[in-house]
């Protein structure tokens, strides 16, 4: 027991006085990239890596998995799409997305669209809670 409080110890203080281990996105990007992950997670879209087509919950656990992949390399959303839900590290194929109605494009754009859609919003948001104040 005195070894397992021990090492329980030791995560804690790392995690308490080096809580930058791993670079990542930060504060208000955090949120960027959880709106976009939820955003793939919940869309009707087809995303298609390397000929494969996966639902949203399925793109987005592969997504998820590139991510922690990638975490020390991000340091912006802009490098979380780039890096985790643009293409294939081993083929070098883009992935696309094939949403009802609409054509075929690469993920990385219709991520940026949508990343760039949640900062306008974002704005917004922030303008309307500071006129209240």
């Amino acid at each position: 027991m005195k070894i397992f409080n021990g090492i329980v110890s030791t995560v804690a203080g790392c995690l308490l006085f080096f809580p930058c281990v791993y670079a990542d996105v930060s504060g208000a990007q955090v949120k960027e990239v959880e709106h976009l992950l939820e955003f793939v997670k919940t869309s009707d879209c087809v995303i298609n890596r390397n000929g494969m087509e996966y639902t949203g919950p399925e793109g987005v656990s592969h997504i998820q998995r590139k991510y922690e992949h990638f975490r020390e390399d991000i340091e912006t959303t802009e490098d979380f799409i780039r890096l985790s839900a643009t293409k294939s590290t081993m083929s070098g194929k883009y992935y696309t997305v094939k949403c009802p109605g609409k054509v075929v494009i690469k993920t990385q754009n219709w991520l940026l669209a949508e990343l760039e859609v949640f900062r306008v919003e974002e704005k917004k948001r922030q303008m309307n809670t500071n006129k209240r104040k």
